[in-house]
């Protein structure tokens, strides 16, 4: 994994896209533009919280954490280039998973079931 002193701004965090395969399965080379956009990556750095729009008294905070593996939104986020790198700042809200992470269970306690 590259190091970047790139800090993500409140709200956002800082991805490097998993690199995508670049031959078929019968050893063919892709060209880039026939490549599918990443959207899946490593977390490298996370932005501060945010206020959420909805209230004044509610703060959105990041999903995930430095060093998780997430899935985010495949056209989502925008791109920056360091060197023959790039990475990506994706908002919070486009976060679609965590690899490993733990999972939401729906419950049913007061709703007479």
């Amino acid at each position: 994994m590259t190091k970047t002193n790139l800090k993500p701004a409140p709200g956002y965090i800082l991805i490097e896209p998993e690199e995508s395969e670049k031959k078929t399965a019968s050893g063919i080379v892709l060209p880039d533009s026939h490549e599918e956009k990443p959207s899946k990556g490593k977390v490298l750095a996370v932005g501060p919280s945010i206020d959420c729009d909805r209230d004044d008294k509610c703060t959105c905070k990041s999903p995930c954490q430095k060093g998780d593996t997430v899935i985010y939104k495949k056209w989502g986020g925008s791109e920056y280039k360091v060197g023959d790198k790039e990475y990506l700042f994706v908002e919070f809200k486009d976060i679609l998973a965590i690899e490993g992470g733990p999972a939401f269970v729906k419950t049913t306690a007061g709703k007479g079931e």
